[in-house]
């Protein structure tokens, strides 16, 4: 089959509306448009939030904060998680993934504190908290900043 022997499914395709072309056609003398009016006329349509000339939406609300582009996308997790991994296992972000712990990295991972460590793992993550770290040594894990 070559690109000029291609067809349209039957019944996918509709003529186009001819309008303009005699009463008889039902959308003939003012083609659809009704009676005059800015929406009757050639060009018209206004750009999107245009209220006629009230002051639009976007610009009455007022605009607070501050978006920092540059920011980084860092995810937390809890020490308490990690528990679900076998004694002696390497838990990086590919793990978590795998596991079905994170459904994004983002810009990396920061194990926090909160829980209870209780087997000896060595964790690979962005970064840690003191708490965090603490427990994942007392427990004789590893706790490794990428």
């Amino acid at each position: 089959m070559k690109l000029n022997q291609l067809k349209a499914v039957p019944g996918s395709t509709r003529e186009p509306k001819r309008i303009g072309r005699g009463y008889g056609s039902g959308t003939g003398k003012t083609a659809g448009k009704g009676h005059k009016g800015q929406k009757a006329r050639a060009g018209r349509g206004q750009r999107p939030g245009f209220e006629g000339g009230q002051m639009p939406l976007q610009r009455r609300i007022p605009k607070r904060g501050f978006n920092n582009i540059f920011a980084k996308e860092i995810v937390s997790l809890n020490v308490g998680v990690l528990n679900r991994f076998e004694d002696g296992a390497v838990v990086d972000a590919a793990a978590l993934m795998e596991s079905g712990i994170l459904k994004n990295i983002g810009d990396g991972v920061k194990i926090l504190g909160s829980g209870e460590m209780k087997k000896k793992l060595t964790v690979k993550a962005t970064a840690f908290s003191e708490a965090a770290k603490a427990k994942i040594e007392a427990a004789g894990g590893k706790a490794e900043v990428i």
